[in-house]
């Protein structure tokens, strides 16, 4: 008999989205983004952080004070990452799983290419005035937005394999 306790698609890439967000170096916030296409193939995986070749080290992390000594001129979001990042430049119909609801710079990027769904964990600034400007776009665009209630709280990694 197969095993029951095998996690669903859903837990699978949103937990590829979540290890993806362990990587950005913003010692604030960090989200990931991960991109399947209609097979359940992952096309795509992102997070938030500097673009390539801009120094981590020299630019700022800061969330406040001046806007060019603050990290939002610079950062570049999981879900514009993943995009970016793909290994297929046809992400028409595909699904993007990411922990916060995107912004509205990046509703524009996932309308562009194409994803059709996005599924999410947490819409913690809905309300704010990216956000509404964001489902505003994507409601007319006809992208499916699922908050995920996963049916478990955690997965958890072991690097350690038995033989």
């Amino acid at each position: 008999m197969k095993r029951q306790d095998y996690i669903s698609w859903d837990e699978y890439f949103m937990g590829v989205a979540l290890l993806s967000a362990d990587r950005s170096k913003d010692p604030n916030t960090q989200v990931g983004a991960c991109i399947v296409n209609p097979d359940k193939k992952i096309v795509g995986v992102g997070y938030n952080g500097f673009p390539s070749g801009c120094d981590d080290d020299v630019l700022p992390w800061d969330r406040e004070g001046c806007f060019l000594d603050t990290k939002y001129p610079y950062v570049c979001h999981a879900e514009l990452n993943a995009i970016l990042n793909s290994i297929s430049r046809d992400l028409k119909g595909s699904t993007i799983y990411v922990a916060l609801f995107p912004c509205n710079e990046c509703a524009k990027a996932i309308i562009q290419a194409g994803i059709k769904e996005i599924v999410y964990l947490s819409d913690k600034y809905d309300g704010t005035d990216s956000v509404i400007a964001s489902k505003r776009m994507l409601n007319q665009a006809g992208v499916s937005l699922r908050k995920l209630e996963p049916g478990r709280k955690e997965i958890t990694i072991s690097f350690v394999v038995e033989a």
